[in-house]
């Protein structure tokens, strides 16, 4: 199956109302400010969309909505990790079925699995996805199992199309240079994540994209087509300025993507679930401020 898997693919984060219930409205109004700013494609529903609060149910909306919403524009990226290998097949039929044009997952992320188990993972996911595209999301505890390179290519080469890797473990940009030298033309695409921290190492190392959250998207879009079109000179002017952005984003997470989506008026509260990263206080409150006055004017949208 041929997808164009190059490019910013935003973490589509997941709104809820008030009461706490999913908010599809919200849902959808992010899902089309990512598409306006040029996103190359969308992920969802991963970390940063606080997958791990969401029962299977609402996992299952999320990736219908998200779907019906982008029409074909770009590539839809579901997630689809499970506790068990069973479970990350349940997702996976789904995602099928609701027709996301990818998957990605990272192994077991309760009870975490052996080696052996987590290359059958994969590989039951690969048979069900049907030729798409098939992410290999390898990311820290607690959640996510730290992989080691020659592991990733044991998978890579142990399926049919499980050969895109999402590559978030430090270093991260040694580990990119190593999975490369370790799958040569089997791997067809590699991205970053952790907000595109290392984002200025990993594209002289042969990066293909990255997968940051979603907040200010249209900055991470900019930052990508310099890279592309060879001005590094305004890539790095750029990324340092987004950089205490990247840094705050990194303590708060989801609690700091949800302040800025409401201030930029895409969704109505920041309502986060347990586990959403630390809440913000007013001390917070004032140095977002400052960051926001840095970057705001570069906003497209």
């Amino acid at each position: 199956m041929n997808v164009n898997m190059r490019g910013v693919f935003p973490i589509i984060t997941t709104p809820f109302q008030n009461t706490g219930d999913l908010d599809e409205t919200g849902l959808r109004n992010i899902i089309r400010f990512c598409l306006r700013a040029g996103s190359h494609g969308v992920v969802t529903p991963v970390n940063s969309s606080e997958f791990y609060s969401l029962t299977d149910e609402e996992r299952r909306q999320v990736v219908e909505i998200t779907v019906n919403e982008v029409a074909g524009k770009v590539p839809v990226i579901a997630g689809v990790a499970g506790t068990s290998l069973e479970h990350a097949a349940y997702h996976a039929k789904y995602a099928v079925a609701a027709g996301a044009d990818s998957l990605i997952a990272f192994p077991p992320y309760v009870k975490k699995a052996s080696p052996d188990e987590i290359v059958q993972y994969y590989q039951v996911i690969d048979e069900i996805a049907g030729g798409r595209p098939v992410w290999i999301q390898n990311d820290m505890p607690p959640l996510g199992t730290q992989m080691s390179p020659e592991l990733i290519a044991r998978i890579v080469n142990a399926t049919n199309s499980t050969h895109y890797v999402k590559e978030e473990c430090v270093p991260a940009g040694h580990n990119i240079t190593k999975i490369r030298s370790l799958t040569g033309n089997k791997l067809k695409a590699v991205h970053g994540g952790k907000g595109a921290i290392y984002i200025m190492d990993e594209y002289a190392r042969g990066l293909d994209g990255t997968m940051p959250a979603c907040a200010v998207i249209d900055l991470y879009v900019d930052l990508w087509n310099m890279l592309e079109g060879g001005d590094m000179e305004g890539a790095n002017r750029l990324f340092n300025t987004m950089l205490p952005f990247i840094s705050m984003a990194s303590l708060h997470v989801v609690c700091l993507h949800k302040e800025v989506l409401y201030r930029r008026g895409i969704i109505e509260n920041t309502y986060a679930r347990t586990g959403g990263g630390i809440p913000l206080d007013e001390y917070d409150r004032k140095r977002l401020k400052v960051i926001l006055a840095d970057i705001q004017p570069l906003f497209k949208l």
